[in-house]
């Protein structure tokens, strides 16, 4: 099949790599403002570069890869929904909730069964998708306690600060999707706080840099969630599982970020990981591969703009609970 890429920053160059390494994928049409950047990716990938979103469409491809900047997720999704053409775009659907829902409605009215799957890579995770097995067989028993953690090793720039809607929006939605995925709940209601420990760029943009959210689920379990953009050991993303017959963990591997300071441990003993993309490389190449099926019309797509949509509403929810300290229903956010 043939895969067109729509932006090649750090994620859209990385993903061209990895579909151009995929057996399903047999050329590449690639296109980004920056006009250096398709052509390194075409010599890189004997890929096809153009000078636009249009000339991808028209070069005949099957499938297409939206890593372009936020603020266009939402025109080339719809280009591509109108094309006919299946659509993988790297979160956030939109920059806001409300556009966000704007898309999903117009996606639901016009676009004729055309599949669009944004990428929530952790539910491409091997650790994260045993989790979820375990919980519907029902080896855990009923859930009391879900623990979830995103730390960076550190602050991304004031430029990307203060344009990603805050830690809730930009890092914790990851733990909001995954959160929901592996427990198939849906939260109700939340309570966040957060603080500045350092990085003056993000205290000046009005945002926190380490911050946690206490989740109510459905069913009364409760969902702990701790980010932070301060964790100089490496890149830590764990989630945990408590039920009333058995825990489990998620990222609690030799290249775990984490020191033991007990007597005698010997654990972690590999290299911490330091980035999303090392933490991670498997999950996108499985992610990716699954869009391949999506485009070739062998599975629906497994994380669509709905589910996106409602993991923002949690990071809606949970802005709000931060900015006015109280608790914040679900409700009092969704405006559909």
């Amino acid at each position: 099949m043939r895969i067109g890429i729509m932006g090649l920053g750090r994620i859209g160059a990385f993903h061209a790599e990895t579909l151009f390494g995929l057996d399903a994928v047999d050329s590449l049409v690639v296109t980004d403002p920056v006009a250096t950047a398709a052509a390194t990716a075409a010599e890189r990938f004997a890929a096809t570069a153009v000078d636009s979103p249009e000339a991808v469409f028209s070069a005949g491809v099957d499938g297409v890869v939206i890593a372009a900047a936020t603020d266009a997720h939402p025109e080339l999704i719809l280009a591509a929904v109108k094309a006919g053409v299946p659509v993988f775009c790297e979160k956030p659907v939109a920059r806001g909730v409300e556009e966000s829902l704007e898309v999903l409605r117009a996606v639901e009215a016009g676009g004729g069964g055309v599949q669009v799957h944004i990428g929530y890579n952790r539910r491409f995770d091997a650790g994260c998708a045993a989790a979820r097995e375990a919980v519907i067989s029902g080896e855990l028993g009923p859930l009391h306690t879900v623990r979830s953690t995103t730390l960076d090793p550190a602050p991304p720039p004031a430029g990307y600060v203060a344009t990603s809607g805050g830690i809730f929006r930009d890092c914790a939605v990851h733990d909001f999707d995954i959160v929901r995925w592996v427990t198939g709940r849906e939260v109700t209601e939340v309570y966040a706080t957060g603080g500045n420990r350092g990085a003056d760029h993000i205290r000046e943009a009005g945002d926190v840099d380490t911050a946690s959210a206490l989740l109510t689920l459905d069913d009364g379990t409760i969902a702990v969630v701790s980010n932070s953009r301060h964790n100089a050991r490496g890149y830590d993303v764990r989630l945990e599982l408590h039920g009333m017959k058995d825990s489990i963990a998620v990222g609690l591997e030799d290249r775990l970020p984490l020191r033991s300071v007990e007597p005698g441990a010997t654990f972690p003993a590999g290299p911490p990981h330091d980035f999303f993309m090392d933490r991670f490389a498997d999950a996108y190449r499985a992610e990716l591969t699954a869009f391949t099926e999506v485009v070739a019309g062998t599975r629906p797509s497994p994380c669509t703009v709905a589910d996106a949509l409602e993991a923002s509403w949690i990071a809606e929810a949970c802005t709000l609970s931060l900015r006015e300290r109280r608790p914040v229903r679900l409700t009092e956010v969704r405006t559909a």
